[in-house]
């Protein structure tokens, strides 16, 4: 599991294959909020922490097969 520590605000946040889903607003208890910005629907949403794979280039790297909440990122 990842430091909670070396994620951080303004991080971008991509699914497995690279595709853009958010970018980070804050690390909140044990999930990741994404900024509203981003959202299609203008609300945050939250991934959890357990669902990091990986974190490279300044991005958040999501497992395969996570959930990615509606409106968040490009569907």
């Amino acid at each position: 599991m990842f430091e909670k520590l070396r994620i951080r605000e303004h991080m971008e946040v991509a699914n497995a294959a690279g595709d853009h889903v958010g970018t980070v607003d804050e690390v909140k208890d044990d999930q990741i909020k994404l900024t509203r910005s981003d959202s299609s629907d203008g609300a945050h949403h939250f991934i959890a922490f357990d669902n990091v794979d990986r974190i490279e280039d300044n991005r958040v790297y999501l497992k395969e097969g996570t959930p990615i909440p509606m409106g968040a990122g490009t569907h």
